[in-house]
């Protein structure tokens, strides 16, 4: 058997909320092609993220990175702060 590494995703966002004790919200948004018109469409995610020291704001934007799940719906957790948002 060969031992393979696996690397744990990592994706940008913007937080939505942060109401939770050491619970962020994340919003991903990606673009894609429409197959039959051509036109590039939005499309968000959101996803529940672990913020262990309550960093995040509402409105910065932020890496989260894979991991193994934590509760029910947060299987992501924040690895930085990239930008504050602006008060």
């Amino acid at each position: 058997m060969t031992s393979e590494t696996k690397t744990a995703r990592t994706l940008q966002g913007v937080v939505a909320s942060n109401g939770m004790e050491k619970s962020i919200v994340v919003s991903i948004e990606r673009t894609l092609k429409h197959p039959k018109y051509k036109k590039f469409i939005r499309k968000s995610t959101k996803v529940m993220a672990h913020d262990a020291d309550n960093l995040a704001g509402v409105g910065d934007k932020v890496t989260i990175s894979e991991c193994k799940p934590i509760s029910k719906n947060k299987t992501w957790m924040l690895v930085s702060v990239d930008n504050k948002a602006a008060l």
